[in-house]
């Protein structure tokens, strides 16, 4: 038994300090950085998907981003299935709208999901370009 606890423990401090960043199969988000994220959509290896209000959307937001109001995501699932299998970078004003997507675009089986941290606020510190 104590060898089993020995062995339980030590699984357990490796699961905490190893696996920050692991898939929503273990509920967890997998992140990325704003300038990860321009870059990927700069190249058009990945979608940006706004999930911020309209009027947040209308302020400012990125270019090439797709508008989809979060309280709208399930609704209008059927307009991203054509990136199903290709990354998608979910944002929104700080990061915290964007991982509630996330979690709603893996579960929906989008198999490459990020969210951008710090969403548009990290953006706009880190000097890149909005509309």
């Amino acid at each position: 038994m104590r060898l089993f606890l020995k062995y339980f423990r030590l699984s357990f401090i490796i699961l905490l300090m190893g696996y920050g960043n692991v898939q929503a199969e273990t509920g967890s988000i997998e992140s990325i950085s704003p300038k990860e994220a321009s870059a990927l959509s700069t190249e058009q290896k990945a979608v940006i998907i706004d999930v911020r209000e309209d009027s947040e959307w209308n302020e400012q937001h990125i270019a090439g981003a797709i508008h989809i109001p979060l309280g709208q995501l399930n609704e209008r699932l059927s307009e991203l299935k054509q990136y199903k299998d290709s990354p998608v970078i979910t944002q929104c004003k700080s990061g915290g709208r964007s991982a509630q997507a996330f979690d709603v675009l893996k579960t929906a089986g989008f198999s490459k999901v990020y969210n951008m941290d710090g969403g548009i606020i990290a953006w706009d510190k880190a000097g890149l370009k909005t509309q």
